[in-house]
């Protein structure tokens, strides 16, 4: 079982999208397909990723009106995990473990083969659902920890411009919102 090769279990045409596409259409497409996540392909070549986390986090930052102005590749990270499909079941589990993504693109010769996926392995083979399993507690409670750091490290208080109670920053000496600092 440890010498099947992920090009035996990934998907082999994944859903992908152009660099310039806006997010609102990534969503409409994510939600059309079915699909947590999309990779951006420009000429064959994988050029960024985009996750419904991803859509989401700018869709909290900002408004659903900006979601069509901002293009997927301006919020795809820069380095982005990847494997080659000549990697085996077990190594990719152990590269999933490691970066943290329950997806990686399958690359050749700078050239986007498809998609593997947990499920896909777990579609595959039931038997590695323990492996999965533990790395989705490991990468639950890392998710826990940093939001616990995050709320540790903001200033909440009452704004001085509209009074409600939010997270602060400091603008020309008073504390504020962010809705309040992006109005000014």
């Amino acid at each position: 079982m440890h010498k099947i090769t992920i090009s035996e279990v990934m998907t082999r045409e994944p859903v992908t999208i152009k660099p310039d596409t806006n997010l609102l259409e990534c969503a409409k497409k994510m939600v059309k397909k079915k699909v947590g996540s999309l990779l951006i392909v420009d000429k064959k070549r994988l050029v960024g990723f985009i996750a419904q986390e991803d859509i989401l986090w700018a869709l909290i930052k900002k408004s659903k009106e900006d979601l069509a102005n901002i293009k997927a590749i301006e919020i795809s990270p820069k380095k982005i995990a990847t494997t080659k499909p000549t990697a085996t079941i077990q190594q990719v589990i152990e590269k999933m473990k490691k970066v943290r993504f329950e997806r990686l693109p399958v690359i050749e010769n700078n050239e986007l083969l498809g998609i593997v996926t947990a499920k896909d392995i777990l579609n595959f083979h039931p038997g590695f659902y323990p492996e999965l399993e533990e790395f989705a507690k490991v990468r639950e409670e890392t998710d826990k920890l940093k939001r616990l750091k995050k709320v540790r490290n903001q200033n909440i208080g009452i704004c001085e411009e509209c009074g409600n109670s939010d997270v602060l920053q400091v603008v020309d000496g008073s504390p504020i919102c962010e809705t309040c600092k992006n109005k000014i």
